[in-house]
């Protein structure tokens, strides 16, 4: 019972956490912390040095995130000039007000603005902003530069220490970790099929299908991104080939899942397709580098040949069975491609493409969102002054976090009201620690660092999590410090309720982003790249061109996850307006089938495959889709009213009437499920369409 208790949470920390990033980037700032503050304390520096030594550990801990080390050195060298500078205009500051609430408002425009450039801007832009706050909390002073400098090196050094020596990155270990994570969650998607049948396909049952399948597809894009520093580039590219095999094989086995319990079926057929479910999921959970024996094992092989020879007199629940063969076989090859088993693949050649450069100056989403944080800084000032004199900079870092990663005013509003949910959460934990912990030095420093641990665990996953963890460890803090009262912990939601509000306000009045118009401008970016997937999908199977379809694909599934992001203003459930959620919910759930039947497309799409038998035939069924798109593209300007133009269905017309393959079969089916789902979105947005053409 305790083994198997155990079994099940482990798979699902491992499941939760792909390849231990998170909790490998959560010790990381703990041990930074604490060899940062085993340096600083003998040398007899005060509290407040020290803490700064700390903070700059955990800072540079969870906002240092480029991908190579070299790049992560040079980030870090930067951070510390740009540190130094912050704690040094900081101290400056705190002696000289009101200028240190005008400075900490530009420095808003600065960290926000320098999102756009990628993952070292917002190192700096981060470190900068949370290091002038941290000054200001502390309350530090002109004459303490050199220590704050010191204090500053420590911090950053520790985090080397760390970064590069005691919990370096192991591509190898993460990568072995990820195909556990992806195991373990491949095993959760067939104990949702095993559910779904057992309950004859209820509400809940369906909800965990769903979201089972939805995880599983977050590990294969990990897999994916972390195949390269492991396997080399050109193996990477069969195992992403592979990867989208064993994903389609999951979606086919959850449908044909839901297709089978709709059935009338008998008590001893029921039992046994849940029997062998749960047979194959007991190989799935054996470790991967087992390969060679689940494989070999006869429990194997016996679904392989049950499943892919079908009785002559179908049975309920064939459908079933052979989706649990194709899914075990495909499985099979995925893992043999980690393991540098090469042997069975074809090489596809991979197009490089150019890097864009990045502008340093121009007018987009990235400059309107700095333009309205400083907006949003000024409002707090003003708030935050009326409710604490001294405090007034817990409202400017509340619309500093608002704003980093948010490009309308729904995604604003949502991130408010999160922040200051975590933090009423968080100030009975931060009440209730202060009040267990008091007088109590070791204690307090040990609840910091689990508080530390918990804000960089959760801060990728839940916002409301992070805010709470961070106003307990503040409550810690204060008592450390000697300064904590229940006071104080109201100020600081009061001051967050005072910077939510104004970083909304500002998001509202001054430029508005609507979310409609971002959604509108990603989808259509997606049917661009969905054009781009299918003039390059037609060279390919008319032989003119050799072009790697699965980064065409996944271009697509990273289109729909920026616009899963962008419209969860609309589908939150802060948002009271029934009628928005579910547009919002249907304009996700039709670009995501989408992205799914071009996944299709590109597992099954082969170099030449259609060529000779009928390219004219191939280009006028390609074209339609196309055309189709340019009526979509159009039918997003004119949101709301009648688009113009109309969309061609198909009239069921084969490519060719000689074609036989199977292979060749299956990619023209993907095709007309493309075609479908195209359609279904020109629904969405209103646009007619004839019988067909």
């Amino acid at each position: 019972m305790i083994k198997r208790l155990w079994d099940s949470a482990r798979d699902r920390i491992v499941a939760s956490d792909p390849g231990f990033v998170r909790l490998r980037l959560a010790f990381s700032a703990v041990l930074g912390i604490v060899i940062a503050v085993a340096v600083m304390a003998p040398l007899g520096m005060p509290m407040t040095i020290i803490l700064v030594a700390a903070i700059s550990a955990m800072v540079s801990a969870f906002t240092v995130s480029d991908p190579e080390p070299a790049q992560q050195a040079v980030t870090l060298l930067l951070v510390l000039v740009a540190g130094a500078t912050a704690l040094t205009v900081a101290s400056l500051g705190t002696s000289l007000p009101p200028l240190d609430s005008i400075l900490f408002v530009l420095l808003i425009f600065v960290a926000v603005y320098g999102q756009r450039f990628g993952s070292r801007g917002i190192a700096l832009g981060s470190v900068t902003f949370f290091l002038f706050f941290f000054s200001m909390f502390l309350q530090t002073h002109l004459k303490q530069v050199p220590s704050l400098l010191l204090a500053l090196v420590v911090g950053l050094g520790a985090n080397a220490l760390v970064r590069f020596v005691l919990l370096r990155h192991k591509p190898e270990s993460e990568f072995y970790r990820i195909r556990l994570a992806f195991r373990a969650r491949l095993a959760a998607v067939i104990r949702a099929a095993e559910s779904y049948l057992a309950n004859n396909g209820s509400g809940r049952a369906t909800t965990q299908l769903r979201r089972a399948n939805e995880r599983l597809h977050e590990v294969v894009l990990l897999i994916e991104d972390a195949a390269t520093d492991v396997i080399g580039d050109r193996a990477a590219d069969a195992l992403r080939r592979r990867a989208i095999e064993v994903e389609l094989a999951v979606q086919w086995l959850a449908i044909t899942t839901t297709r089978t319990c709709a059935e009338t079926l008998t008590a001893e057929t029921r039992d046994d397709l849940i029997d062998r479910l749960r047979r194959f999921r007991a190989l799935m959970e054996r470790d991967p580098r087992e390969l060679p024996l689940i494989s070999e094992t006869g429990e194997f092989s016996k679904m392989l040949v049950e499943g892919s020879r079908l009785a002559d007199t179908p049975r309920p629940g064939d459908e079933l069975r052979k989706a649990i063969a194709e899914l075990a076989l495909a499985d099979v090859n995925a893992q043999r491609i980690a393991q540098r088993d090469y042997s069975a693949e074809v090489e596809h050649p991979v197009e490089e493409e150019e890097d864009e450069k990045t502008k340093v100056f121009a007018y987009d989403n990235q400059t309107r969102s700095a333009i309205q944080a400083v907006v949003g800084g000024g409002l707090a000032v003003f708030g935050g002054e009326l409710i604490s004199h001294q405090r007034w900079y817990w409202a400017v870092l509340t619309v500093f976090v608002v704003f980093i990663g948010s490009s309308t005013a729904g995604a604003t509003f949502v991130k408010g009201a999160r922040r200051l949910a975590g933090t009423l959460i968080g100030i009975f934990g931060g009440m209730l620690l202060a009040v267990v912990f008091s007088g109590n030095t070791p204690a307090t420093l040990a609840g910091i660092l689990v508080c530390v641990f918990g804000m960089v665990y959760m801060s990728r996953v839940s916002q409301v999590v992070m805010a709470f963890f961070i106003t307990s460890m503040l409550g810690l803090l204060y008592s450390l410090l000697g300064t904590f009262s229940i006071e104080v912990l109201w100020i600081r939601v009061a001051e967050t309720a005072i910077g939510g509000a104004a970083g909304v306000l500002a998001a509202v009045v001054i430029v508005p982003v609507h979310t409609r118009s971002v959604m509108l401008d990603d989808v259509d970016t997606t049917l661009d790249d969905v054009r781009t997937f299918l003039e390059r999908t037609t060279e390919l199977l008319a032989g003119t061109e050799n072009v790697n379809l699965i980064e065409l694909s996944r271009e697509l599934d990273r289109d729909v996850e920026q616009l899963r992001t962008t419209v969860e203003p609309l589908t939150h459930p802060i948002n009271l307006r029934t009628a928005r959620r579910d547009y919002g919910w249907h304009v996700l759930t039709t670009l995501d089938t989408v992205a799914f039947r071009a996944r299709h497309v590109a597992a099954r799409a082969q170099p030449g495959q259609l060529a000779g038998v009928d390219d004219d035939r191939l280009h006028l069924f390609t074209g339609r889709l196309l055309a189709n798109i340019d009526v979509l593209r159009r039918a997003l300007a004119a949101p709301g009213g009648r688009a113009p133009g109309t969309l061609v269905r198909d009239d069921g017309t084969p490519v060719s009437d000689r074609v036989v393959h199977a292979e060749t079969r299956a990619v023209l089916s993907s095709l007309s499920h493309l075609d479908e789902a195209l359609i279904a979105l020109g629904r969405v947005f209103v646009v007619d369409g004839t019988a067909a053409r």
